[in-house]
């Protein structure tokens, strides 16, 4: 994990997150209920958008990041508990969670398919599986700039994978997939799960 990748993320952000994106999050964060689990929580940005949910246990294996976070806790309206951990390997047991909530995250996971089988093992029965993620996009032209730029690209941006098909992972894991919605011609997706 890089120690610079942290202290630019929100400044590299903010564009997006002002406007599209934190409407998204908004919206998607909305429909978490119950106990939550946050995969890969980074600085903190979903925090504000909880409501009405009991409490979040937010995971995180970057503590530099873990540290941004921590300024904004008080801008959360329940209780969030951070945890510092991978998401290949989470140390809550069976069927402890109402929601799941995973952003722009698995796209620098190591290993997603483990991940996506932790998420599945901690999840209760019909929580609510809800993702926000960069994909691999369907237009040949741009599929392919991904491909090429991907591997400079996990180098500057502590490993995220600009090519990764996600919904496809998501599938094969066998989560029901409930709704999708696709923005800036299908690079982010919206995924609801069960």
């Amino acid at each position: 994990m890089g120690k610079w990748f942290p202290s630019i993320y929100d400044m590299a952000m903010s564009p997006l997150e002002k406007g599209t994106f934190k409407t998204i999050r908004k919206e998607l964060i909305g429909k978490a209920a119950g106990r939550v689990l946050e995969i890969g929580a980074g600085t903190g940005i979903n925090f504000p958008f909880y409501q009405n949910v009991e409490r979040v246990d937010a995971i995180e294996p970057n503590p530099l990041m873990i540290e941004k976070a921590k300024k904004r806790l008080h801008l959360a309206d329940v209780p969030v508990q951070y945890h510092t951990q991978s998401a290949e390997n989470l140390s809550f047991p069976n069927m402890t969670f109402d929601s799941v909530v995973a952003t722009l995250v698995l796209c620098s996971i190591p290993d997603p398919v483990s991940a996506l089988k932790e998420i599945k093992r901690v999840a209760k029965p019909n929580a609510s599986i809800l993702f926000f993620e960069h994909v691999k996009m369907e237009q040949p032209f741009l599929a392919q700039l991904q491909e090429t730029l991907t591997p400079a690209w996990k180098k500057v941006c502590d490993g995220c994978h600009l090519n990764r098909n996600t919904l496809a992972l998501i599938r094969e894991a066998g989560f029901e997939i409930q709704k999708v919605e696709s923005y800036y011609k299908g690079l982010f997706l919206v995924i609801e799960c069960r």
